[in-house]
């Protein structure tokens, strides 16, 4: 079992930048991939960013990249999303989750854990 505390989200102007954290609990997570998700009401859970388990591969949505970084710690069982240059459209709740691979995907069924999610607001 993995379970997660998120933080880090808020309301922030566009142009403006947060950072996001995950910290999970468990002996595993240094052997999982993880990744980030998003969703607005209404709308399906959308694909963010992830990475393996070593932090080696990194995986992002057009939407993001070139914008977000994603990075983890495993030493403090921590995965984190830095993100920059925040657009209005980038206002939702974000999820992050756990597969039991050490790599990433793209694809919300892949992942077994998921966080309780984080709003991020970003204003115009």
């Amino acid at each position: 079992q993995v379970q997660f505390e998120e933080s880090g989200g808020g309301l922030v102007q566009a142009g403006g930048s947060l950072r996001l954290s995950c910290a999970a609990s468990g002996r595993t997570f240094s052997s999982r991939a993880m990744g980030w998700f998003r969703q607005t009401s209404g709308k399906e859970r959308e694909f963010v960013a992830a990475i393996s388990w070593n932090g080696g591969r990194t995986y992002f949505a057009d939407s993001v990249k070139g914008r977000f970084t994603i990075s983890r710690d495993n030493t403090k069982n921590t995965m984190y999303l830095q993100m920059g240059s925040l657009r209005p459209e980038d206002t939702a709740v974000y999820y992050c989750a756990a597969r039991t691979n050490q790599y990433g995907s793209r694809l919300y069924d892949d992942y077994d854990y998921w966080g309780q999610g984080t709003q991020v607001t970003v204003s115009s």
